[in-house]
C-alpha cells in the first residue's frame, strides 16, 4: 500500500535535507523523497545513508530520487525516476522485489508508457509552476490531471504533485487522483502534515459531495 501524502525534501545542503527530513517523520509522514540535485554520487550516498537511519527510527518509508543504486544499497523503500532518469525497466533489475518504483509523467502517453513497465505509482505534474523544479513541463491544473485520469482509466496510484497549496487537495483529489507530493508548502510548517492527510482521506469524490435538500414540513 502506497502513503497518500508523499513530502520530497528540500534544503540548501544535505544537511537541511536531513534536517527536514526528521521534522517531517516527527509530524507523521507517512513516506519521504530524498531529492538531491546537482551533488556528487559519494554525498548522496551518505546522505540517503542517515536519511535510512531517520526514516527507520520513525518507521517512515524512504524514497530515493533519481539514484536507484543507492536505494539499493541503503535499503530504501523505493526509488522516484524523473523523465530523463533510468528507465524503470533498468532500474527493477537493481532492485529487490519489495522496493517499489515511481516514475514522473506530464502527458497521458507518459502514463501509458510507465505503467508499461510495471511502475508502482506516477508521480503527475505539475499541478501548477514550481520553482523546485528546472526545466518545468506544461502546467496541468485541475483539467489535465481529469483528463489524463480519466482517459488512462487505470489502477496505479497517480500521485500528483507541483506548487500544491492546502487550498489545492480536494480539488486535486475529486480529479481521481490517489495522492499528492508536496514539498514547499510542507518544508514552510510541519504542522501542516496531519492537515494534508485529514484532507487527503477525508476528501469524497464529486458525485459523493452533494447532499439532498432537507425536506420541509
Amino acid at each position: 500500500m502506497i502513503a497518500k501524502l508523499h513530502y520530497i525534501s528540500q534544503g540548501a545542503t544535505p544537511q537541511d535535507h536531513l534536517n527536514n527530513i526528521h521534522s517531517a517523520c516527527a509530524a507523521g509522514a507517512e513516506l519521504v523523497q530524498l531529492r538531491l540535485k546537482k551533488m556528487d554520487l559519494k554525498t548522496v550516498l551518505e546522505t540517503a545513508k542517515k536519511a535510512r537511519e531517520i526514516t527507520n527510527h520513525f518507521q517512515t518509508r524512504l524514497i530515493i530520487n533519481d539514484y536507484y543504486k543507492v536505494a539499493a544499497e541503503v535499503k530504501a523503500d523505493g526509488v522516484h525516476l524523473g523523465k530523463s532518469d533510468t528507465s524503470p525497466t533498468i532500474a527493477r533489475k537493481g532492485l529487490a522485489s519489495w522496493q517499489i518504483i515511481g516514475g514522473t509523467a506530464n502527458t497521458l502517453t507518459d502514463c501509458q508508457k510507465l505503467i508499461e513497465q510495471k511502475v508502482d505509482y506516477i508521480g503527475l505534474g505539475p499541478f501548477r509552476f514550481t520553482e523546485t523544479k528546472d526545466n518545468l513541463s506544461p502546467v496541468l491544473g485541475e483539467k489535465g490531471y481529469t483528463e489524463i485520469i480519466t482517459n488512462l482509466n487505470s489502477k496505479t496510484p497517480i500521485i500528483a504533485i507541483g506548487g500544491i497549496t492546502l487550498n489545492d487537495v480536494l480539488d486535486i483529489m475529486i480529479t481521481g487522483a490517489y495522492g499528492l507530493a508536496v514539498s514547499g508548502e510542507i518544508t514552510q510548517d510541519f504542522n501542516k502534515i496531519s492537515k494534508f492527510k485529514e484532507l487527503i482521506n477525508g476528501s469524497k469524490p464529486l458525485e459523493q459531495r452533494w447532499e439532498p435538500e432537507t425536506p420541509k414540513n
